[in-house]
């Protein structure tokens, strides 16, 4: 256990300073109209990249989940034992707490560098309402965050099935993970991931902090969500299936 405990802490670190880090310091480089800033385009594809090299590296490890609401998915859709729930939720919590603090390390190294603690997206924050980068409203939020991790577990559950193809699941996680980006970070920043969430909040303090539960309750019921729908469609039995 231990050794999956660290694989978990390892791999929500990597996605955290992997995707979040292209936020802070890549997507805007140089200011408006700069083209070496890789976008929205680019911080979605960080984030996939992240994970796609992560499950390769270390899912034979812990099953590669570096996120508390795909733990909680795999174990409502039986892939997952509940004993291993809370120790995950911490390692991973604690990796993507470990990755803001270094992350933030980094860009306090550049002149001038603050977080504007009131602003949308700010340290690569999730948020909604006046901290929404589109100005969503909290219910656009909720509902863009429960339904895409959802679909997320969906992919993780069908792409990791003992029927699908054998060593592609990384790919189409990573890829999946990348599609979700493209469409919420205007809505929210994009979390389905309450890791990601934490610790960058923390950091930002204030309004992102309050509005943080909406990034554990939401991708955390898309997760159950997802995770029984596709227990059920994949008519999932212990013979066919492994831990996810």
């Amino acid at each position: 256990m231990m050794r999956k405990l660290c694989a978990e802490f390892v791999g929500t670190f990597w996605l955290v300073l992997g995707g979040c880090g292209s936020a802070v310091l890549a997507a805007n480089f140089g200011g408006d109209g700069n083209p070496l800033g890789i976008g929205f385009v680019g911080v979605a594809l960080a984030f996939g990249l992240t994970v796609l090299t992560g499950a390769y590296a270390l899912g034979h490890i812990s099953g590669g989940h570096f996120n508390p609401a795909v733990s909680v998915g795999l174990w409502a859709g039986g892939r997952f034992p509940a004993s291993g729930l809370l120790p995950y939720l911490v390692a991973q919590t604690l990796g993507g707490a470990a990755a803001a603090l270094v992350l933030f390390q980094i860009a306090s190294g550049a002149a001038g560098f603050a977080i504007d603690g009131g602003s949308a997206g700010a340290f690569a924050t999730n948020g909604y309402g006046e901290l929404s980068p589109g100005g969503y409203s909290m219910a656009s939020a909720f509902l863009c965050e429960v339904v895409l991790t959802a679909f997320f577990l969906v992919v993780i559950m069908g792409a990791t099935h003992a029927r699908a193809p054998v060593g592609f699941a990384p790919i189409a996680i990573g890829l999946a993970l990348t599609l979700i980006h493209l469409i919420s970070i205007p809505v929210t920043n994009t979390s389905v991931n309450p890791a990601r969430s934490t610790g960058v909040a923390m950091l930002a303090g204030g309004a992102h902090v309050a509005q943080l539960w909406l990034f554990w309750l939401a991708p955390i019921l898309g997760g159950l969500i997802g995770g029984v729908f596709y227990k059920w469609l994949g008519h999932d039995r212990p013979d066919l299936v492994g831990n996810g």
